[in-house]
């Protein structure tokens, strides 16, 4: 029984109480919001001293750009970082949510969080919600046991790989990286192949777009709980794909250079406070 000293607590989750009231509107003939259609390009690879992952920075809803810079490489500890695809406040607050608990994990133990970690604390979070969260996920990091790169579906399934691609131009970038990933890539190597795949995506996908964000984070010796920072390089913007063009020409024409067919001049009527006045008559109550 709840009272002022002992609220009682919510269940968690989602609440779909309001679902058959809403099938009987739906019968009635009004319609309520759709998802909208999003669009992104995120990537990861493993090279040869850890894991770059890269991400575009075009946030749409629907058929609107809604921001062109909007941040989707997400910081999760020291030594690994998210990329996040689909519904932008979704991947957001998972990532943050789950940073909090991988930092309370660290200063629990002692020890830097493995990458496993984290794979496991994000993957049960999005499979106890059946997919209802749109948060599709490319996590990367280093730790005691070498570098990881996990790919993790908004429903909580989860692979292991060494490049990977996710979002509505993956296909664009995964061909890129079929084409040219080879293993023990140079920093260098990575950097530039990471560029050209989200490249791809986003001169081949609509809802890509704008600049290209990376985050290199190398693999560093790790001590208890100390992870050199440094290690973690966060590149944003590393290039601009779309660069906006200038002008080259001018384009005010002189008066007379397009010939007049017809002209027209109709005055304009201002109404005065007389002429708004309504004329106000008795109502003929006689039946």
């Amino acid at each position: 029984m709840a009272t002022a000293l002992a609220p009682e607590i919510p269940i968690p989750g989602f609440s779909f109480d309001l679902c058959k009231r809403n099938e009987m509107l739906a019968k009635k003939g009004f319609t309520g919001p759709t998802p909208q259609k999003t669009g992104t390009t995120i990537v990861g690879i493993v090279y040869k001293d850890g894991v770059i992952l890269g991400a575009d920075t075009r946030a749409t809803a629907g058929g609107i750009v809604a921001d062109k810079n909007c941040r989707k490489i997400h910081y999760l500890s020291a030594n690994m970082f998210c990329c996040g695809a689909g519904t932008a406040a979704d991947t957001d607050k998972v990532t943050g949510m789950i940073s909090s608990q991988l930092e309370l994990h660290r200063l629990n133990t002692g020890r830097v969080p493995r990458v496993v970690t984290a794979n496991k604390l994000l993957k049960q979070h999005l499979f106890r919600h059946q997919g209802h969260i749109g948060a599709a996920l490319v996590l990367g990091g280093v730790d005691i046991d070498g570098a990881h790169l996990y790919s993790i579906h908004p429903h909580g399934s989860s692979d292991y790989h060494k490049f990977t691609t996710m979002g509505s131009g993956s296909l664009a970038a995964m061909a890129v990286f079929e084409s040219r990933w080879k293993p023990d890539m140079t920093e260098e190597e990575g950097k530039l192949l990471v560029a050209d795949a989200i490249s791809a995506g986003v001169f081949n996908d609509l809802g890509s777009g704008n600049n290209i964000d990376m985050c290199v984070i190398r693999n560093t010796e790790v001590r208890g709980s100390t992870f050199d920072t440094r290690a973690a390089d966060y590149i944003r913007p590393y290039n601009i794909a779309n660069v906006k063009g200038t002008r080259e020409g001018s384009y005010r024409y002189k008066r007379g250079t397009t010939a007049i067919l017809d002209k027209t001049v109709r005055p304009i009527i201002i109404e005065t406070e007389s002429v708004r006045k309504i004329q106000t008559e008795s109502m003929d109550t006689s039946s």
